[in-house]
C-alpha cells in the first residue's frame, strides 16, 4: 500500500512536517514524488518508518538513527530484536520507579522507613541506560566490556556525597576548560589543571586510572561526533583542545 505525507503521518502518530523533514536530512525518502508533487511512501519506507521511531522511543538522537538505518548492511529483523531487549529494560526501569514512588508515599505516611539511597534507586540505572545506549558500544568496543560493567558497578555503588563530589568536579572541569581555552595553550597552567581535574572525575568511573586510558578517552572525544557535540556546544574547538591538554598531561605530546 502507498500513503502520502498525510496520510502516513496520521498512520504512524507523527507529524506531517515531521516526516517532510526526515526527508531533507536523508533519514527517510519517499519512495517517489507523483506528477502532482506528493511524496510517495511505499512498504519499504513504512517500515523504516517504523525502525526510526523505536529508536526515538528508545531516546537516540536522528544523527545516530541515520547512520544505522541507511548502512547497506542494516539488518531489519536484528534491529526488532534490539529494540525489544531495550523496551524490556525500559519496562523494568519504570517498574523499579513506580516501586520507588510507592515506597516513598508510605514512607511519608509514616508506614515505613526509606533510606536515602532507595530515594534515587532506578534513576542511576537510567543515567546507565541512557550512556549505554548513546555511546555503549563505541566504550565497549575500546574498552571492552568488563570495564564497561565495573564502572556501571561502581555507579550503582556510589553514594549520595560521591554523586555530589562527581557533580562538582564535573562543573569545575567545564569552568577551568572555558579559561584554558581562551588562554589558548594546551600545556598551560589552567589546561593542565583541567586535564587533572577530568582525571580525578574519572576515578568515579573507573576501578584503575591509566595514562594511556585516560589518553585513548580523550581521543575519543574528537573521533566521536557525539562527544565532540558535547564539549564543543559552548565553544567549537573545546574538544579538541582537552584532547590536546590530557595527551600532554599524560605524556603523549598532541
Amino acid at each position: 500500500m502507498e500513503y502520502t505525507v498525510h496520510r502516513l503521518a496520521q498512520l504512524a502518530g507523527v507529524s506531517s512536517r515531521t516526516l517532510r523533514y526526515y526527508d531533507e536530512i536523508g533519514i527517510l525518502k519517499p519512495a517517489r514524488v507523483n506528477s502532482s508533487g506528493y511524496r510517495i511512501y511505499g512498504a519499504a519506507e513504512v517500515d523504516r518508518l517504523q525502525q526510526i521511531l523505536f529508536y526515538r522511543e528508545l531516546d537516540m538522537n536522528l544523527e545516530t538513527i541515520k547512520s544505522i538505518v541507511t548502512r547497506p548492511s542494516f539488518d531489519c529483523v536484528g534491529a526488532l530484536a534490539e529494540h525489544r531487549q531495550g523496551l524490556m529494560a525500559r519496562r523494568v526501569q519504570l517498574d523499579i520507579l513506580i516501586a520507588n514512588v510507592d515506597k516513598s508515599i508510605a514512607a511519608i505516611e509514616g508506614r515505613c522507613t526509606m533510606s536515602d539511597r532507595e530515594k534515587f534507586k532506578g534513576f542511576v540505572q537510567k543515567m546507565i541506560d541512557d550512556n549505554e545506549a548513546e555511546f555503549g558500544e563505541e566504550v565497549r568496543r575500546k574498552y571492552g566490556d568488563s570495564v564497561v560493567e565495573q564502572s556501571n558497578a561502581r555507579l550503582k555503588g556510589m553514594t549520595r556525597e560521591q554523586h555530589d563530589e562527581s557533580a562538582r568536579l564535573a562543573a569545575q572541569i567545564e569552568q577551568t576548560l572555558s579559561a584554558a581555552f581562551a588562554a589558548g595553550d594546551p600545556a598551560g597552567p589552567l589546561a593542565q589543571k583541567a586535564a587533572d581535574l577530568h582525571r580525578q572525575w574519572l576515578t568515579f568511573w573507573w576501578g584503575n586510572y591509566s595514562k594511556e586510558a585516560h589518553a585513548g578517552m580523550a581521543q575519543m572525544y574528537v573521533d566521536d561526533e557525539r562527544f565532540t557535540a558535547y564539549y564543543d556546544k559552548i565553544q567549537p574547538g573545546t574538544a579538541k583542545f582537552l584532547r590536546d591538554a590530557i595527551l600532554v598531561y599524560t605524556g603523549r605530546e598532541a
